[in-house]
C-alpha cells in the first residue's frame, strides 16, 4: 500500500496519522498539516517532503530522512538524535531548540534555516550548504563543518569546543562571543568574519585565510598555527589577545563587511486546513 499525506478535508478512505502510527511511513511522499509531538523514531522517511508542516516537539530519534525536503516547516523542539539526514533540504525551516546529537547531515542544504539554540553535539554537517543559517546559542561541541559553505552564517554565542571547520568557507559570518577552544579552522576561509569577544584556546588556524577578519576582543593567545601574516590581514584592538610575538593593526573605523547572500525564497504557504490525513493508495 502506498499513500500521500496531505492536509485536506476528510473523505472516504482517509485516516489520521495517529491511526497509522505503526504502519510503514517510509512509503509516504508528501507530509503537511500538523502533527505536534509525533513519535516517528526509527521510521524510514527517505525522500519524504514536508511542506508548510508543523511537527513541533516531534521525536525522530534514529529516523532515516535521507534526501528528505523539510520546506518552510516548523520542527522546533524536535529530537533528531542519531538520525540519518544525509542530503536533506531544510530551506526556510524552523528548528529552534531542536536536538541533532550524533545526527548525520552530510551534504545538507540549510540556507537561511533557523537553528537557534539547537544541539548539534557530535553531529556531522560536512560539505553542507549553510549560507545565512542562524546557529545563535547552539551547542556545536565536536560538530563537523569541514568543507561546508557558511557564508553570512550566525555562529554567535555558541559553544563549539573541538568543532571542525577545516576547509570550510566561513566568510562574512558572525562568530562573536562564542567558545571555540580546540576547534580546527585549518585551511578555512574567515575573510570578513567577526570573531570579536570569542575564545580560541588551542584552536588550529594553520593555513586559514583572515583577510579583514575582525578579532577585536578575541582571545587568540593560545591559538595554534597563527602567523603574523594572518594577523596582519586581520584587525583588532587593545583587548585582542595574541600568541607571544604577534601584533595586530587597529580596525580604526571598522572593516569592510561583505553583504550576506540574498534571503532564501519564501517558504510555501501552509494549507488552510491543518488536520493531517492520509489518502489511501493503490
Amino acid at each position: 500500500m502506498s499513500g500521500v499525506l496531505v492536509a485536506a478535508p476528510a473523505f472516504a478512505g482517509v485516516v489520521s496519522l495517529s491511526q497509522m502510527q505503526d504502519r510503514d511511513v517510509a512509503r509516504m511522499v508528501s507530509l503537511g498539516g500538523s502533527c505536534n509531538r509525533c513519535e516517528l523514531s526509527g521510521r524510514d522517511l527517505s525522500g519524504a517532503t514536508f511542506t508548510g508542516a508543523s511537527f513541533t516537539n516531534a521525536t525522530l530519534v534514529g529516523a532515516t530522512l535521507r534526501g528528505a525536503e523539510l520546506l518552510g516547516s516548523n520542527f522546533s523542539g524536535s529530537d533528531f538524535s542519531r538520525a540519518d539526514m544525509r542530503g536533506v533540504e531544510m530551506l526556510g525551516a524552523n528548528f529552534t531548540n531542536a536536538v541533532f546529537t550524533s545526527a548525520n547531515l552530510t551534504g545538507a542544504e540549510a540556507t537561511g534555516a533557523n537553528l537557534i539554540g539547537t544541539n548539534f553535539q557530535d553531529a556531522n554537517l560536512s560539505s553542507a550548504e549553510l549560507n545565512g543559517a542562524n546557529f545563535n546559542r547552539a551547542v556545536l561541541t565536536r560538530t563537523k563543518f569541514n568543507s561546508s559553505e557558511m557564508f553570512g552564517a550566525t555562529l554567535a554565542n555558541v559553544r563549539a569546543l573541538g568543532a571542525d571547520f577545516s576547509n570550510a568557507e566561513v566568510n562574512a559570518s558572525n562568530l562573536s562571543n562564542g567558545v571555540f577552544d580546540n576547534a580546527s579552522f585549518r585551511n578555512a576561509s574567515l575573510d570578513s568574519a567577526r570573531l570579536t569577544g570569542s575564545s580560541f584556546d588551542r584552536a588550529n588556524f594553520s593555513g586559514a585565510s583572515m583577510n579583514r577578519t575582525d578579532i577585536r576582543g578575541a582571545d587568540l593567545s593560545g591559538a595554534r598555527g597563527l602567523t603574523q601574516d594572518q594577523v596582519h590581514d586581520a584587525c583588532g584592538d587593545g583587548a585582542t589577545r595574541l600568541p607571544s610575538g604577534l601584533t595586530v593593526r587597529s580596525c580604526g573605523g571598522g572593516i569592510r563587511v561583505i553583504r550576506t547572500p540574498p534571503a532564501p525564497p519564501a517558504p510555501p504557504v501552509p494549507p488552510r486546513q491543518r488536520n493531517l490525513v492520509v489518502a489511501s493508495g493503490r
